[in-house]
């Protein structure tokens, strides 16, 4: 099966807040389509946003953060903080300032109530049944040098394929695992996105038929809670955060 990634090269998104509908009305869509979208320009297209020097990055992080680790717990060579926000292990709550124009930019609010809203326009203006938006970012990988992309937000797609009891090639049950369906693929969107000057914000999957489409599909059973999760050991080093 051939998968046909088309990047969508855009105007530049400005801070502190822009609206992004005419970039939503210039895509071409068909039925069964997936965007990705970054979660920069969504984030910029709610107001996101606070001009650098206004606050604290890290008073920014630690509102926005569920669990937050300061500086001063930092064991790596990295000035950063670790994060679990929106129930995602990343670094800083997700908060950038690059291609922001002396801005941070924050996450969305609710990110898969931002990809439902547009999902729902833009199924509405083009007539669609079947339509995914799923909203990405960069993210780390423990280990590893280099960013890979990563889903934050979704609507219209389920996110796992479940393949308990299913057998292997030699007729073994399987007894835990489920298929991550939507990372894979955001991590190629992101790749073609890129992370400087490229101005391509938007990439449309088109022709992928291993994904099934739902309407009511979202974040919420994709996500395990920090406590349960197999690396709960060392999630349970950022503390949580009382807000």
């Amino acid at each position: 099966m051939k998968l046909n990634f088309i990047p969508v090269k855009t105007r530049v998104v400005l801070p502190p807040k822009d609206d992004i509908s005419d970039i939503l009305d210039s895509l071409e869509l068909e039925d069964e389509d997936i965007i990705f979208i970054t979660s920069k320009i969504l984030g910029i297209s709610e107001g996101r946003t606070c001009k650098i020097g206004a606050k604290e990055k890290e008073d920014l992080i630690r509102e926005e953060a569920e669990r937050y680790l300061a500086y001063e717990n930092k064991t790596g060579d990295f000035h950063v903080n670790l994060t679990v926000t929106q129930n995602v292990l990343i670094p800083a709550a997700g908060i950038d300032e690059s291609n922001a124009n002396g801005y941070y930019v924050l996450w969305p609010k609710d990110i898969d109530e931002t990809c439902r809203k547009i999902r729902e326009y833009l199924v509405r203006k083009n007539k669609l049944k079947n339509l995914g938006v799923i909203a990405t970012d960069s993210h780390t990988t423990p280990l590893r040098w280099g960013v890979t992309g990563i889903t934050v937000g979704l609507s219209g797609v389920e996110p796992l394929k479940d393949i308990r009891g299913e057998p292997d090639i030699f007729g073994r049950r399987m007894h835990l695992t489920k298929v991550d369906l939507v990372d894979p693929l955001a991590s190629m969107a992101v790749l073609l996105m890129g992370e400087s000057d490229e101005r391509t914000p938007i990439v449309i999957l088109r022709g992928y038929k291993k994904i099934p489409f739902n309407p009511e599909g979202s974040m919420r059973e994709f996500k395990i809670e920090p406590g349960t999760d197999l690396y709960s050991p060392l999630i349970d080093v950022i503390p949580r955060n009382k807000k």
